[in-house]
């Protein structure tokens, strides 16, 4: 541990929440749909999307409008999104966006792809560099990178719209939302963020892949691309689909320690500013800050643990003399898949941001941190999406935990539970509480099944024996229910022809299964957001009174981190126990 890395930390933070309060208002405007200083620029467009679509943004829509719309717009992207990585090597693909001339994936690996971008997750069984065309990765993955972000901030917003609501039922129109968040939102910062990311070294061009010589007199290939582009969305969308395997560790995606702090900035930016997007909106700005407070409290807990463990290294490492040394100023502790320009700080850092949220994305490898620190990112997957979260989802998964814990609050005093002049009744409360049991139900099922059957076993690697195995696979089904795309490495789901011990058999049921969690793990806890919204739209606001329980101050939350715990205590706690805490506990590394 350094001073280095512990101010790194801190101006983290610091930096974060400087950004996300004015971004937060800014936000706020745009989905009140009032003027804001890019209106005379973007208003053409906006008008001509709604045109094309063929909907009039003025109408309102109720829940089950508003899910519907939803639900045919994700299903439309996924039909388009496997066509596209299905014919990628077809006549009508120019030769230069595929100069490699890649054929397709095989149709269960594409199912499991598809299935990953559009539910936002970007989780990856093939490596990107040597499966994927310009084509496939432009016009496919990235356009599906901003279209799933804007649709769970879509959801937010309504939900929003839903607590806020005076005795109607509209919770806003899908497609004004959906159009709304890409030009107002995401446009303005992917073009900025690109070119900051393109002036610090990471590539953008369509050229040949390049041929290289080394000093041994080996030869190399060194892959090319649009980079910049996809990588500034699938940071500031929580995507977390790499362009090269080995994702934000690769040079060309994540070149210096400044580009390291710019994309971590990148991932948290929306999630933290749609919290004082909420207080804002619902006029309440102090509840936005009190649920602000409990994301960052949860958040800081998670790095400190992390960097701790990583600085320690582990029993294993200490026993057998592999504690590594001051590493270029790293202050020694555990740098076995870390990068150097990186250090512990830096590794530890980003594996929170991107565990925290559902973005995935890695810049060191999550199945070398030790067993403390491995049991991080796997305790932040299991907090569901509620320490800042996805773009969107976070704010809509923390917001029926605060719906969950008025409610429980509102029983140990006694008195009938309000959230913000609202009461809540028997109906919020059970659709709050599915929305929240639907992602752990989801891993934990997907876990056992594939942890008991032949073709689950058939995708762990042969180093993944004991707990090792078991957090391999627990991982993958955890990261895919919370729609990360993090992986443990080891558990596959793809296999190159001849590559020996591992079946089709569990190639297809990795595929199949993941493919499935992904989708339902994804669309049945926005159902239930929507749900919500649509019962509390139709509620009369009525004055707070003396019994009425305050949800803006630091009693609140700390009952609001003490739900989110129990919950995933509850949920998790002994799959945790049978994974990295075993594993971190005793002398094995694998």
């Amino acid at each position: 541990m350094t001073f280095a890395g512990w101010a790194t930390i801190v101006l983290f933070a610091v930096i974060l929440t400087a950004l996300a309060l004015p971004l937060g208002g800014y936000m706020a405007k745009v989905y009140s749909a009032q003027r804001v200083f890019l209106s005379p620029i973007l208003a053409g467009p906006e008008r001509l999307l709604y045109r094309v679509f063929r909907v009039d943004e003025r109408q309102g829509q109720d829940w089950k409008a508003y899910a519907k719309s939803l639900l045919v717009f994700s299903l439309a992207g996924w039909l388009l999104l496997y066509l596209i990585l299905r014919t990628q090597n077809a006549f009508f693909v120019p030769h230069g966006l595929n100069p490699l001339g890649y054929h397709s994936a095989p149709w269960n690996v594409t199912f499991n792809t598809v299935s990953s971008f559009v539910t936002n997750t970007n989780w990856q069984y093939y490596s990107g560099e040597t499966t994927m065309s310009y084509f496939s990765q432009m016009l496919g993955l990235t356009v599906q990178n901003w279209l799933s972000a804007s649709v769970a901030v879509a959801v937010a917003v309504a939900l929003i719209r839903g607590i806020m609501g005076r005795s109607g039922k509209s919770l806003g129109n899908f497609w004004q939302d959906l159009v709304r968040t890409i030009l107002y939102v995401l446009a303005p910062i992917s073009v900025l963020g690109a070119l900051v990311l393109v002036s610090q070294g990471v590539i953008q061009n369509f050229s040949t892949y390049l041929s290289a010589h080394t000093i041994t007199g080996l030869s190399q290939t060194i892959a090319m691309g649009p980079v910049a582009s996809q990588e500034v969305i699938k940071e500031l969308g929580t995507n977390g689909g790499g362009f090269f395997n080995v994702n934000s560790a690769h040079p060309f995606e994540n070149p210096t320690a400044f580009t390291n702090l710019f994309e971590m900035l990148l991932v948290l930016i929306i999630p933290a500013a749609l919290v004082f997007t909420y207080g804002r909106m619902t006029g309440n700005r102090r509840q936005g800050y009190a649920i602000y407070s409990a994301m960052m409290a949860l958040f800081l807990v998670a790095v400190v643990v992390a960097y701790v463990a990583e600085a320690h290294g582990s029993p294993a490492q200490h026993a057998a003399g592999l504690h590594t040394h001051a590493i270029s100023g790293s202050g020694g502790g555990n740098m076995e898949g870390k990068e150097q320009r990186f250090g512990i700080a830096g590794s530890a850092l980003f594996d929170v941001v991107t565990t925290v949220t559902s973005c995935g994305a890695v810049n060191s490898a999550i199945e070398s941190f030790t067993g403390i620190g491995g049991a991080v990112p796997m305790a932040n997957l299991s907090a569901s999406e509620t320490i800042f979260g996805g773009v969107g989802t976070g704010l809509y998964s923390i917001l029926l935990y605060v719906l969950l814990a008025v409610f429980i609050g509102g029983l140990m005093v006694g008195r009938t539970p309000e959230w913000l002049g609202k009461k809540l009744e028997a109906r919020e409360i059970k659709l709050a509480g599915l929305g929240i049991l639907v992602t752990p139900l989801a891993a934990l099922f997907a876990t056992a099944l594939a942890t008991a059957s032949h073709g689950g076993r058939a995708s762990i690697s042969e180093l993944g024996k004991g707990p090792q195995g078991f957090s391999e696979s627990f991982y993958a089904y955890l990261s895919q229910a919370n729609n990360n795309g993090s992986a443990f490495a080891g558990y596959t789901g793809f296999v190159q022809p001849n590559a020996g011990n591992v079946g089709s058999h569990g190639v297809t049921f990795a595929d199949l299964l993941g493919g499935g969690v992904m989708l339902f793990a994804r669309f049945a806890p926005i159902l239930f957001a929507l749900a919500v919204a649509g019962a509390l739209a139709g509620k009369r606001v009525t004055p707070a009174g003396l019994g009425t329980m305050r949800t803006d101050n630091p009693t609140f939350v700390v009952l609001l981190i003490a739900v989110i715990i129990l919950v995933g205590a509850l949920t998790f706690f002994p799959a945790l126990l049978l994974g990295p805490v075993v594993q971190g506990l005793t002398g094995h590394l694998y």
